[in-house]
């Protein structure tokens, strides 16, 4: 199928308003480029409950740090129109920064989803989830889509979206999308492509960790002690541990003891590369 590009505002809503009043439902999948597997993924999970699928690619500077890898961030425009072609994706939403933000980025009106964004990435990442935030919330009113896929991978990102959405009341159903993962276990990346091969090698530790720590959960171990062995493994395997941590879906602490669902979460950095992952599971009651 044919795969449309579009980079100005007006050309794009005017698109989006045919495809409205033919009454058909928009899915919306946004990105910062450099796609693999699990975007293309998400594309055919959008496609699955909408109509019209727009994938945005759009490296965004307020999610950036003045220390983080903004400026050498993987930008590949080309393969990722083939990859979304090939996904099943209709409209390719290319905006520039001075369409994003008109005032330009240090003077945008900011979004900032209160909490959940003060804890694990957003305590050692301060502002990414308002430039998340802030970012998502243009594209939505841009696209102003019926269903929109993000994938799990980004645990806190989705649970900071889910946010945004029903305190602005958003129309918008959220299709959260598995991790697509390689044969090893390593959670697929944009950021993969910086590792070396060595350290290429060493980055399923994260996965076998993550599972480690849902049996030992399970077992009923204390969480201390759940966190401080993965934090050790993973040191040990040579990775510097932002946090290793088991947390309720809504990222507070839970009691020993105590069942319901779960989730353990990975950021840590593997050489100059900053890697997460997460791994949900449940605890009888």
């Amino acid at each position: 199928m044919s795969l449309d590009t579009i980079s100005e505002l007006p050309a794009l809503r005017a698109r989006i308003g045919e495809w409205k009043r033919a009454g058909l439902r928009i899915g919306f999948v946004p990105t910062m480029g450099n796609l693999h597997a699990g975007h293309h993924s998400l594309v055919k999970i959008a496609r699955e409950r909408a109509d019209r699928v727009v994938a945005s690619v759009f490296v965004n500077p307020t999610q950036f740090g003045p220390n983080e890898d903004f400026a050498r961030y993987p930008r590949t425009p080309e393969a990722d129109a083939e990859g979304l072609r090939e996904a099943g994706c209709d409209l390719l939403w290319l905006p520039s920064v001075e369409t994003m933000y008109p005032y330009g980025a240090a003077n945008a009106v900011h979004m900032r989803v209160p909490g959940i964004t003060d804890v694990l990435d957003g305590a050692h990442r301060p502002g990414h989830f308002d430039g998340v935030a802030t970012v998502v919330s243009r594209l939505f009113n841009q696209v102003q889509p019926d269903v929109a896929a993000f994938g799990r991978k980004d645990y806190q990102q989705l649970a900071v979206i889910r946010y945004l959405v029903r305190d602005l009341a958003f129309p918008i159903e959220l299709l959260p999308a598995p991790i697509v993962r390689e044969d090893d276990g390593l959670a697929m990346s944009s950021r993969n492509q910086y590792l070396s091969p060595q350290e290429r090698a060493t980055a399923p530790v994260i996965h076998r960790t993550l599972l480690a720590m849902q049996e030992a959960a399970a077992a009923g171990t204390a969480r201390a002690a759940v966190e401080t062995d993965a934090g050790a493994a993973l040191t040990e395997a040579g990775l510097v541990v932002d946090y290793a941590v088991v947390r309720r879906p809504d990222l507070t602490e839970p009691l020993d003891g105590e069942g319901g669902d779960r989730v353990a979460l990975i950021a840590a950095r593997l050489g100059k590369t900053r890697l997460i992952d997460n791994l949900e599971f449940s605890i009888p009651r």
